[in-house]
């Protein structure tokens, strides 16, 4: 089992851990970034492009139109938006990636059949609920599988005593047991 980690140990940006799916993330939130930007800055644009009224030619600064004042404003608000972006991305496939990587852990560890693998998260991670059901699942075939064995080492004594009713009593129950589990 592996030597549990501090909080601090596990706090720590690790991009190592499924690289794969965060690139995808990271890309997928980067496209819709600059996607929502690119569109608000083309309609607050294109909105702004029509002429001013006569009222506005007689102001201190000659204004043609709307937009050659908010251009400016308009490309700093896309470009605050995608860095805004862009540090999202850095750190939000890192809170779903981590969880992933230490949930397929632990399965890994209870398809190679020890079923007392506990699947641990932090409090504030996003996947805790699903982690939780895995536990619950695995607690739930523990309990089978200990059933059985309870089973099994009544029927050895069964055997043991000779007593031919109670074999096939037990044996009844076993198949009982067995025929619940669905393969």
């Amino acid at each position: 089992m592996e030597k549990a980690k501090t909080f601090v140990d596990r706090k720590k940006l690790n991009l190592a851990v499924k690289q794969e799916f965060q690139r995808w993330l990271l890309k997928q939130v980067l496209i819709a970034v600059a996607v929502s930007a690119v569109l608000a800055a083309l309609i607050l644009y294109f909105y702004a492009r029509q002429e001013v009224l006569n009222s506005f030619f007689d102001a201190h600064v000659k204004i043609r139109r709307v937009s050659d004042l908010l251009l400016p404003v308009v490309c700093a608000g896309s470009a605050v938006s995608l860095l805004v972006g862009v540090f999202l991305s850095l750190f939000l496939p890192q809170k779903i990636a981590g969880p992933i990587y230490r949930i397929e852990k632990g399965l890994k560890e209870i398809a190679a059949g020890d079923l007392t693998t506990v699947i641990t998260l932090r409090d504030n991670d996003t996947l805790k609920d699903f982690a939780e059901s895995v536990n619950q699942t695995t607690a739930a075939l523990r309990s089978q599988i200990h059933q059985a064995k309870i089973g099994c080492m009544a029927l050895d004594k069964a055997v043991m005593e000779g007593d031919a009713e109670k074999v096939a009593e037990l044996m009844q129950r076993q198949k009982e047991h067995i025929a619940k589990l669905i393969t």
